[in-house]
């Protein structure tokens, strides 16, 4: 039994140690940092701007439009994680009819916002080396999408007006989709910021 702990001590130490080794090579340049911290200037909320993106400094380095395709994922991913949390409190069965009711259309939100934003990763990427008038028709259509998920983020929200709806459900959706709604905000800043340079 002690040789199997000293087995499981051993590899965990081997795996921090490999982890910390490998996050010290991957470090960022100074130039990519700057270049994060100067673009989220333009964004609503630029520390969590910079909170956000420089996890994926070394990616991003000093490209716009890595960096706005990195600010769209960021979103996706937020949103997508609070689809699933919404999801599970569907299943919920201590909900009040009127929990439930909000719960549900914040659900069909949620869904709308997940699916524009998947489009909108997926019509920044297949831009390409396009130009011109055929570049600004891709970025317009991730403009709409993204304008219009931030609707439905709020809407979700507004669906929990009302003091018979406080409590702990309408405090943990409000505080998920109160990120998610900041992230995406950020993300159509950067869009709009550099969407006229291809």
């Amino acid at each position: 039994m002690e040789k199997s702990k000293l087995f499981w001590l051993l590899l965990s130490i081997l795996y921090f140690a490999s982890t910390a080794n490998s996050a010290g090579t991957t470090r960022a340049s100074p130039s990519a940092a700057n270049f994060i911290k100067a673009s989220c200037t333009a964004t609503t909320y630029p520390a969590l701007c910079v909170q956000s993106l420089s996890l994926y400094a070394t990616s991003i380095n000093q490209s716009p439009r890595q960096l706005i395709q990195t600010a769209l994922s960021v979103s996706l991913d937020k949103a997508q994680a609070t689809k699933t949390f919404v999801y599970k409190l569907t299943k919920f069965k201590a909900l009040k009819p009127r929990e439930k009711a909000a719960i549900k259309d914040c659900l069909e939100e949620i869904d709308d916002t997940v699916d524009r934003l998947v489009k909108s990763v997926k019509e920044l990427k297949s831009v390409g080396s396009s130009k011109g008038q055929d570049y600004q028709w891709h970025i317009s259509n991730v403009q709409t999408w993204i304008s219009a998920a931030l609707t439905d983020e709020t809407t979700c929200v507004d669906g929990f007006a009302g003091k018979v709806l406080n409590g702990r459900i309408k405090n943990s959706i409000g505080t998920r989709f109160v990120h998610v709604e900041r992230v995406t905000s950020n993300a159509l800043a950067l869009i709009n910021k550099f969407g006229s340079k291809p």
